[in-house]
């Protein structure tokens, strides 16, 4: 220890012997590293008395002027404090749990005036409460769309103060109880809702039946039945979704199985969630520099922080290795469960060849995380986040275009990009069908972004991070105008103009241009010309169905199925002009065959006289 301050000395001699905290800060108070104990003194000594040689352990050690300490009244209590240290201060060379697709949370603004519910990538010391993560994401949606069902919470940002004209969308659907207008809701009775739904986010189902129990009797002693019948009903659905919960919880073969992947500062860890027998989710952590570490102190590490948002552990985990808090935090997560945790260390069986399993996917996940595509995906998504100002990266952008010619057959396409890379199965194309004559690509993406986000709404869809919209300041308008209508106008949403590619804010006079080189506007840019591409092509394949049809149009045995076969088989209406007859009989059959062959070439047909010359 004569490698450090005498008054650092002189402060670790005085330690107590008993259980804490211990955090090790920089000469500008930063904090560097926390760490529990069951002995502090001893614990905080070891680190200086540890043979050295790793230049990051070499690097911290150099950097500690200053040690503080929380002392405890057990090791339980110490790996707590430890938990939320680590997640408030995120010291340097600590083990910080990255989710690289960052599992949603359900956050109630509880913070603001009027709460508001939308779901998140990330937590934040902010006074909101914060429910999840979930898994897999379609629950956080569907816990989401129950809040608006049972409670009515708003979902939007836009600014109230009760004296809006009319309630949006929202209200209409029964998705929100409209506290915009005072008259329809006040702030008192929208705040008695939200309080209900923070005890149902936070799993407080007890608490919340015996309130809604006593508010339901209430309104029906005051004659308000129509209130006090909304309660029940969403007494019945709190009452079948505890029934859910229990046959799961009865059902057993529940367990978490952890694989790891570990290389120099570099690592993977996976978990897959096995339920009945069958693995219904998988969450992957990807650590790119990580502080000096083994195997079994980033199993612990990941562990802890794993199971402390509010995750419930299942009944069992398996683990690759052993490790020395093993006991303490299965102790821990017995109590967060409420019944008997055991995290095991499966040598031999099924068991055993899951974690093996588990593990070659870290490794498989491990070398595509770090390959150079992966990489620059990445880093465009940061990029992009940081352009924008967004809360957190891009990782699933949706884009709209709109395409017409002359007005005629105006159609719109909507793509996705997910993690930087297009994703088909998530594509969608409209045919426009309330803007008629002129042509008019304002009311066009007014329309598609209804579309879009209505069906999204009532079907729990998984809604982006952000929206794209092909065009400038006029187009972004219209995108808003539907938006505010919906009641989601918390989706960040901007415009990127062709011309001089600006981007075009809905809160903002000045547009942002960024250099070519830029990787945030490259990420825009790849967005954008994908969903041109996609309606281009949409937009082509419209036309000449409506061109074959016109061409089409009188002979019998020809409908939309058979127009659909001919366009497919031959391209377009030139392709069906010069197939000979042969090919258009083995498309469409030879009676049918012949009449097309003569409608495209009169001169050939024996039955149609005339100047043969």
């Amino acid at each position: 220890m004569s490698a450090i301050p005498a008054a650092l000395v002189r402060k670790i001699a005085r330690l107590p012997d008993s259980a804490g905290v211990y955090l090790f800060r920089s000469n500008k108070g930063a904090t560097l590293y926390v760490g529990k104990a069951s002995s502090l003194k001893n614990r905080v000594v070891s680190h200086f008395r540890s043979p050295a040689g790793d230049p990051r352990k070499d690097a911290l050690l150099a950097r500690i002027a200053d040690v503080e300490v929380v002392a405890t009244d057990s090791p339980r209590e110490a790996l707590l404090l430890e938990n939320n240290l680590i997640k408030t201060r995120r010291p340097r060379y600590n083990i910080l749990l990255r989710d690289d697709k960052r599992p949603p949370l359900v956050r109630l603004t509880l913070n603001e005036k009027y709460p508001r519910v939308h779901i998140v990538r990330r937590a934040g010391a902010d006074g909101a409460v914060y429910a999840g993560p979930w898994f897999p994401a379609s629950l956080a949606r569907r816990s989401m769309s129950l809040v608006h069902r049972l409670f009515g919470i708003r979902n939007c940002r836009e600014a109230l103060n009760g004296r809006r004209p009319r309630p949006c969308l929202q209200y209409q659907i029964r998705r929100c109880v409209a506290p915009c207008v005072e008259s329809v809701c006040s702030v008192e009775e929208y705040r008695e809702a939200a309080e209900a739904a923070r005890l149902f986010l936070l799993g407080r189902t007890g608490e919340l039946t015996a309130s809604l129990t006593r508010r339901m009797r209430q309104e029906a002693e005051a004659e308000r039945f129509e209130e006090a019948a909304r309660l029940r009903d969403s007494l019945k659905l709190l009452a079948e979704l505890n029934d859910r919960q229990k046959m799961a919880s009865a059902g057993g073969q529940a367990r978490d199985v952890f694989g790891l992947y570990l290389e120099g500062p570099r690592a993977q860890l996976q978990v897959f969630l096995v339920r009945n027998g069958k693995v219904v989710d998988r969450d992957t952590f990807a650590f790119s520099d990580l502080p000096p570490t083994d195997e079994a102190g980033l199993i612990e590490a990941a562990m802890k922080q794993f199971y402390e948002p509010g995750r419930l552990p299942p009944p069992r985990i398996d683990v690759p290795c052993d490790f020395r808090e093993r006991d303490l935090l299965a102790e821990w997560l017995s109590e967060k469960r409420g019944s008997k945790v055991d995290i095991a260390v499966p040598v031999r069986g099924a068991r055993r060849r899951m974690v093996e399993l588990v593990g070659r996917n870290a490794r498989l996940g491990f070398d595509l995380d770090f390959r150079e595509a992966g990489r620059k995906a990445a880093a465009r998504m940061q990029a992009l986040r940081h352009a924008l100002d967004l809360p957190a990266d891009p990782v699933r952008i949706e884009a709209f275009d709109i395409s017409n010619f002359g007005g005629s057959q105006v159609v719109a396409s909507m793509v996705v990009l997910e993690r930087g890379e297009p994703l088909p199965s998530g594509y969608r194309r409209y045919r426009i069908k309330t803007v008629r004559g002129r042509p008019d690509d304002y009311a066009s993406m007014r329309e598609v972004v209804t579309r879009r986000y209505r069906r999204a709404l009532s079907e729990g869809q998984e809604l982006p991070d952000l929206i794209v919209i092909d065009g400038g300041r006029g187009q972004l308008r219209s995108a808003a105008s539907a938006l505010y209508d919906l009641g989601l106008t918390h989706l960040r949403h901007i415009g990127l103009a062709k011309r001089e590619e600006e981007i075009f804010f809905p809160d903002r006079a000045e547009p942002l241009r960024l250099p070519g080189s830029s990787p945030a506007r490259q990420l825009l840019e790849r967005a954008r010309d994908e969903a041109h591409r996609f309606a281009v092509a949409y937009h082509r394949k419209a036309r000449q169905t409506a061109t074959l049809r016109s061409a089409l149009e009188g002979i019998p045995g020809i409908g939309p199925r058979r127009r659909d076969l001919l366009l497919r088989r031959f391209g377009s209406l030139r392709g069906v002009a010069a197939a000979n007859e042969a090919d258009l009989a083995a498309a469409v059959g030879p009676a049918l065959g012949a009449r097309l062959h003569a409608r495209f070439h009169p001169a050939d047909d024996p039955t149609i006289t005339g100047n043969r010359g």
